[in-house]
């Protein structure tokens, strides 16, 4: 049987770079065998796929290429978009269940997506001497960002790792050694992010400048490195916010450039008597295959 795979780019900027992701409609009748079958001859790091619910608009679960995953920004990014390009929607808000809980999903006229993450768990710090094995880089190197290595989830567990202006291209982790370090925290992956010089403590900064570049890495579920990865850019603005790193609630992160896929991502977090109340990630994506998987009818 075949089964029709939508392909996009998420977070792209003027339609360039972004992540691909892939997006199958109509899942009702898949198995998860068959969804995972999907997602591995797909090879992207998520392939989404769209159900009906009870009591959502949508029912959306996400498969990297070897293991079911809770929540994916850019492929509930890459969904939505399909779906207002498609006109089975229209400029709304809407909601979707996933594994990581009922989100919110926002289309503006112009085909923004911007999605409600969970609220952030503040999981452990992570000693930095530990971090450096993983990049191949002396420890003493940390000291210089004052910042720490953090677990931060707001859907999925990424542990978010600040690195000094100017090292961030140079690094080459070892792969191996993070996909073991991931299953020791039940991380995902690793999110490292190098501030931008341009990023100074003022609201106005934040919100017209880039506020850090970033790369991720998550070889455990199968993806060696990520050109945009919405959910641990959701953990990134509030870890900004938790050790007053951006005076601002809005953020702007690139991320893909060292995989020739540069990808923009807009974070903002909501906040009320000093508690975050609401994140959201938003981005631009856009249409550029359909595939078609030949699966076998028992799977």
């Amino acid at each position: 049987m075949d089964i029709k795979v939508y392909c996009l780019n998420s977070f792209t900027h003027n339609n360039l770079g972004g992540n691909p992701a892939g997006v199958v409609l109509n899942a009702d009748n898949l198995t998860p065998q068959q969804m995972q079958y999907i997602a591995t001859h797909v090879g992207y790091s998520e392939t989404a796929f769209v159900s009906t619910d009870v009591e959502c608009d949508f029912n959306v679960r996400f498969f990297t290429p070897n293991h079911e995953v809770d929540f994916c920004g850019h492929a509930t990014l890459a969904t939505f978009s399909l779906l207002f390009e498609k006109q089975i929607i229209e400029a709304q808000e809407y909601t979707q269940q996933t594994k990581a809980g009922k989100l919110k999903v926002k289309v503006s006229l112009d085909g923004l997506v911007s999605m409600e993450q969970t609220l952030p768990q503040y999981l452990r710090q992570i000693e930095s001497k530990e971090v450096a094995e993983l990049l191949n880089i002396p420890q003493k190197l940390f000291a210089t960002t004052n910042l720490p290595c953090e677990v931060i989830s707001t859907g999925l567990a990424d542990v978010i790792i600040p690195v000094p202006l100017g090292a961030l291209d140079s690094l080459n982790p070892d792969l191996d050694k993070i996909s073991r370090f991931s299953e020791k925290y039940n991380a995902i992956g690793i999110h490292l992010f190098e501030l931008s010089p341009t990023s100074k403590n003022t609201s106005e900064s934040a919100l017209n400048n880039l506020t850090a570049s970033c790369r991720n890495f998550a070889p455990l579920f199968g993806i060696p490195e990520e050109s945009a990865t919405g959910s641990a850019c959701g953990a990134l603005a509030c870890y900004l916010d938790k050790h007053k790193v951006i005076d601002s609630n809005h953020y702007i992160f690139e991320q893909g450039k060292m995989m020739a896929s540069p990808s923009l991502l807009k974070a903002s977090i909501f906040k009320r008597d000093g508690v975050i109340t609401k994140v959201e990630v938003s981005g631009f994506a856009y249409l550029f295959d359909c595939k078609k998987i030949k699966y076998p009818r028992i799977c």
